[in-house]
């Protein structure tokens, strides 16, 4: 499938682990399209930020079950994306004000 690079990517994830792990270990955590392969999302942020990958670790999340009194439901899943950039490639993301 050919989809654009910015379809792929959905945010960046930032939480305290995902900053920790930017500045110690070069890497960025992204919410990506459950369909997405390794492949794609490498290319995605690639071409997004222009940088290059090193290597690209994904984790699948299903729903969390919720009830709203009798009636239950379940939120969607999600995919994560953790993107190691090669020695001397950064990403600037929007950090706290």
């Amino acid at each position: 499938m050919n989809r654009a690079p910015r379809d792929i990517l959905v945010r960046p994830l930032m939480t305290e682990k995902s900053m920790r792990q930017k500045e110690e270990l070069n890497t960025v955590a992204f919410k990506v399209r459950t369909d997405a392969n390794k492949v794609e999302i490498r290319a995605a942020v690639e071409a997004v930020f222009n940088v290059k990958v090193a290597s690209v670790r994904t984790a699948s999340f299903e729903g969390k079950l919720k009830r709203m009194g009798r009636y239950q439901g379940r939120r969607p899943g999600w995919k994560k994306a953790i993107v190691t950039l090669q020695a001397g490639h950064k990403i600037d993301l929007v950090e706290g004000a």
